[in-house]
């Protein structure tokens, strides 16, 4: 439930009351600030609760932004102030404070400065009618927004951009105000805004500017971003299944469904912003449903070609592999340099490194943005390749294609992040090292290994982690390549990456370059798995990597994106109960090597992905359907 609490002096004819009760805000009148502590008490504490001048004068869109988005504790623009039930004692304090006039010293420089500003609505001036300088004579949700703020709860300023959001004093004012109003678009404004503000190519010129009607229109009609998104997947699923026909028929349905599945994947991120719809439970299926499909699509690429006499499940897993692994490139890199402070040479700061100067020309250069940002083959544009690949060509060349444009893609960002680590003079902070450390999802070998030879690994120069990892992992996959399968050598190679795992993780990840670290553990197990099940060369094998390798990235998506959200790493029981890389690789060596030949490899692997899929997927679901998961929503993210 949702109340509303009007203050200060009536305006006659105004549409305030029935713009708020359209927001779903059952509204309450209050004579004077006495009146609305009264009436605050009587919420109940499960509400939420806006105060609101009665003399307010700007969008509906702007109140919708200010009161109703479900992500932030208290939000406020000119004129009205919001507090979810979590910040709802906060609000009882900051109200009675005001009341009672002993916040006024304290919140007059706050509230000043919110009206100069016009809440980032409305812009107010020394000159203009609707400035004020004395405390008492501000609207009374600005000031209880000040006293929020002056203690200790953050109050967010949507950006409102050309709408407008003010309180003005008089007739002229008002009349100033609602000529502002009425040359602006709340609608068009509204329709822009449910588009990212940063996107692909594709998605912004070939799908965007007809999918945000699209929003509009689900909207309408009651529909939420979390059925929208289920939409896409059963979209994509049903274009898995056309695919996996092995006919021309069937992949041209399943090409023309992927890029559906595409707009509707866009459309639903566009009516969360468009309706304020943000939940965690639309956080979670945000988050992997991207990943499920893209994956679901390989799978079913592959049991089309197999249809055909083709055998392409090593293509499809190597295809997996590489987009998992080149999106830990992104994580581990956005999550070191997230919240870094500059180093400091005599004193003072050192900025800017000479890739980012060159960027920042390019940046300059309007063409460039945008090859940029297709080069690095973002979900928009692979899907769009996958798709008219998937209606010409044949199974085949979709994955030669895939594997060479998201092979270039990551050779190219991540060079120019290596650059820009080496060169950039920088401190990572400690929660962006415990981050990494999180993100390596180091199992209990690794873990013994690391304790015992934490000591003298906190004296190896920098780069000596990063190259143990790459040391270990090359010999664990270079084993799996070319030493026979069915030989205690196989282990050795596992025990190898388990020790040079352990080292790894053994020092603070501080460096410029221990964001990769994390990287390499995913390339190493991920390419460990699809080396041994192609070398195996028995049915089966190859699927049954597939869908662990499926079933492990799910568990380390889930890490990432619970640790962007600030909710931090999955618990560490979870870790241990899945072994962790190391030891899943560990586990791998040893069945493989006492394997025979006759029972093959794939019911082994079938018998760990299930395991992994239902232990990593009841945890994820218990967090991200409780209360305490974070409303995460990517915005500009390549995926």
């Amino acid at each position: 439930m949702s109340t509303a609490i009007l203050t200060g002096t009536p305006v006659p004819g105004s549409p305030l009351e029935g713009d708020l009760r359209s927001l779903g805000f059952d509204v309450r009148t209050a004579p004077d600030a006495a009146a609305a502590v009264g009436l605050l008490a009587a919420v109940p504490p499960a509400d939420r609760v806006a105060l609101v001048d009665q003399r307010f004068v700007g969008h509906l869109h702007a109140l919708r932004l200010a009161l109703t988005d479900p992500r932030f504790p208290a939000a406020a623009v000119t004129g009205a102030l919001t507090a979810q039930p979590e910040a709802r004692a906060a609000l009882s304090v900051a109200l009675a404070t005001v009341t009672n006039g002993t916040a006024a010293n304290r919140t007059d420089a706050k509230a000043d400065a919110a009206v100069r500003t016009g809440g980032a609505g409305l812009a107010t001036g020394p000159g203009d009618p609707a400035t004020r300088t004395a405390s008492a004579e501000l609207p009374l949700a600005d000031r209880v927004g000040a006293a929020l703020d002056a203690d200790g709860t953050a109050v967010q300023h949507p950006e409102l951009g050309s709408l407008v959001a003010a309180v003005p004093d008089g007739p002229a004012a008002r009349e100033e105000a609602l000529a502002a109003v009425a040359a602006v678009d709340d609608e068009a404004v509204r329709l822009r805004s449910a588009v990212k503000a940063r996107d692909g190519f594709f998605t912004t010129f070939c799908i965007s500017p007809y999918s945000r009607y699209l929003a509009r229109w689900c909207a309408r009609r009651g529909l939420t971003p979390n059925q929208v998104t289920t939409a896409s997947l059963l979209t994509a699923l049903v274009a898995a299944g056309c695919a996996a026909t092995g006919t021309r028929g069937g992949y041209v349905a399943a090409g023309l469904l992927l890029l559906f599945s595409f707009v509707l994947d866009c459309t639903d991120g566009q009516l969360a912003r468009y309706s304020l719809q943000y939940s965690t439970m639309g956080a979670w299926l945000d988050a992997t449903f991207d990943r499920a499909k893209e994956y679901a699509y390989y799978a079913g690429l592959a049991l089309g070609a197999a249809r055909g006499g083709d055998d392409v499940w090593a293509l499809a897993l190597a295809a997996m592999v590489l987009q998992s692994v080149r999106h830990f490139v992104d994580f581990s890199f956005n999550e070191a340099n997230a919240d870094s402070t500059a180093a400091t040479v005599n004193g003072k700061a050192v900025v800017g490194t000479p890739t980012t100067a060159l960027s920042s020309r390019l940046d300059s250069v309007g063409w460039t943005v945008w090859v940029r940002r297709m080069i690095v083959l973002p979900i928009g544009e692979r899907w769009a390749m996958i798709a008219v690949l998937t209606a010409l060509t044949t199974p085949r060349i979709v994955f030669y294609a895939l594997l060479a444009g998201c092979a270039f893609a990551a050779c190219y960002t991540t060079a120019g992040r290596v650059l820009r680590s080496v060169t950039r003079k920088a401190v990572r902070t400690d929660r962006a090292a415990q981050a990494l450390a999180d993100l390596a999802d180091t199992g209990p070998l690794a873990e013994l290994v690391a304790r015992a030879v934490r000591r003298p690994v906190r004296a190896l120069p920098g780069v000596l982690p990063l190259l143990v990892a790459l040391a270990g992992g090359a010999a664990a996959v270079g084993v799996a390549a070319f030493g026979p399968l069915d030989s205690p050598l196989l282990i050795l190679g596992a025990l190898v990456y388990v020790l040079t795992s352990g080292i790894a993780v053994a020092h603070r990840m501080g460096g410029p370059l221990d964001w990769l670290v994390p990287p390499v553990f995913r390339a190493t197990e991920y390419g460990f798995l699809l080396v041994l099940a192609a070398r195996a060369d028995v049915p089966g094998a190859l699927p049954a990597a597939f869908g662990l390798v499926a079933a492990v990235a799910y568990h380390h998506y889930d890490t990432v994106y619970r640790i962007r959200g600030g909710a931090g790493a999955p618990p560490r029981g979870l870790v241990r109960a899945l072994g962790g890389h190391e030891g899943r690789t560990l586990l791998v060596a040893v069945l493989a090597a006492l394997t025979t030949a006759e029972s093959g490899l794939a019911p082994e692997l079938t018998v760990i992905a299930v395991l992994v899929a239902v232990i990593a997927l009841a945890e994820s679901i218990r967090f991200w359907v409780s209360s305490g998961a974070p409303a995460v929503h990517d915005e500009g993210e390549t995926a």
